[in-house]
């Protein structure tokens, strides 16, 4: 993400959906302010919306073609360009439309391309402050992440099970002490920006490496990803956490421990993770979880949209944590 921002992602349906939305509101709110009384407002309305859908049904055609294009910018070009873009074809729409339909009343087609750029900049506006709201999320994730892996037991006791090998198993230990370097290497990098799912599960299974030192045979982890889109992009450190709960929550109050299920699959051009490990009410050290799955969502939130979604429940002994997003590659 740059640091002024960055255009939201305008080939995701969740994004025009609001664009939509926000357009048609401001048409009304201009209806309600042009009406001298309560039954020219519909009437009004109408004749608005007779050139304002075209408008925004081509703006948002071409704005989904372009944003290849647009992406590539910096964010204040790309916004430049799409002032630019709404501009023309409001003139174009408005001189040849407006004619077709012989409406009469509207405004000339230079303050409808006024009009046109104000509510532009105001749709973008929205979206760069639903950024600047759900961006603190990222650097919150980053200093969870880090607190979590610098909480004494399990420094402690990753530390004390390197110690115990260095004799007996010398190449096990510094597998082990490189695992930690990575770790602590990619939670002190700026995870901003998407990353390969297979970088993703890399660091998870270096994580559940060192945990496996300590725990042992009590833990058991089950990898189920053979249909796996290796290079498919995901947000950054969302796994590890939830396995960082699993082991915690799931695994540690256990006095024979249990196994932690992960399953990655493709459904309908969707990716979907499923992290599921044993659950006792009456054993859970606290309801800490809550904060590291609402942190994940509003990272779901900021890249995706209405496209991603998680789901966490318990069903009988288990508990479940499914995660939904688009393929972006």
């Amino acid at each position: 993400m740059r640091k002024n921002g960055r255009l939201p992602n305008l080939h995701n349906l969740g994004i025009h959906l609001r664009i939509l939305v926000l357009v048609n509101l401001l048409a009304a709110i201009t209806a309600v302010l042009l009406s001298q009384k309560f039954n020219d407002f519909l009437p009004l309305l109408a004749e608005l919306s007779a050139v304002v859908q075209p408008i925004l049904l081509l703006s948002m055609l071409s704005l989904y073609l372009l944003y290849p294009l647009l992406k590539n910018l910096q964010y204040w070009a790309g916004i430049f360009c799409i002032l630019l873009l709404e501009i023309g074809l409001t003139f174009l729409v408005f001189v040849f439309f407006s004619q077709l339909f012989l409406l009469d009343g509207l405004p000339s087609p230079y303050r409808a391309c006024l009009l046109s750029a104000i509510v532009t900049g105001i749709v973008f506006y929205y979206f760069h402050l639903q950024q600047r709201a759900y961006s603190p999320a990222i650097a919150e994730a980053r200093l969870q992440a880090l607190q979590a892996r610098i909480r004494p037991h399990f420094l402690f006791n990753s530390i004390n099970a390197v110690l115990s090998l260095i004799r007996s198993q010398p190449k096990r230990a510094e597998t082990a002490l490189e695992d930690m370097a990575d770790l602590f290497r990619v939670l002190m990098a700026d995870n901003r920006d998407l990353a390969p799912l297979a970088q993703e599960i890399a660091l998870c299974r270096q994580y559940l490496a060192l945990e496996k030192l300590r725990l042992e045979e009590r833990l058991q982890i089950t990898w189920q990803i053979d249909d796996m889109p290796p290079d498919t992009l995901i947000p950054p450190l969302i796994l590890q956490p939830l396995l960082e709960n699993a082991v915690y929550h799931g695994i540690e109050p256990m006095a024979d421990g249990g196994e932690i299920i992960i399953t990655i699959y493709t459904r309908h051009r969707e990716l979907h993770i499923s992290i599921s490990n044993p659950y006792a009410p009456q054993n859970q050290h606290h309801n800490g979880n809550k904060m590291a799955l609402k942190n994940i969502k509003e990272r779901l939130s900021l890249h995706f949209d209405l496209e991603a979604g998680l789901k966490a429940e318990a069903k009988k002994n288990r508990y479940e944590v499914h995660i939904r997003l688009p393929l972006t590659k």
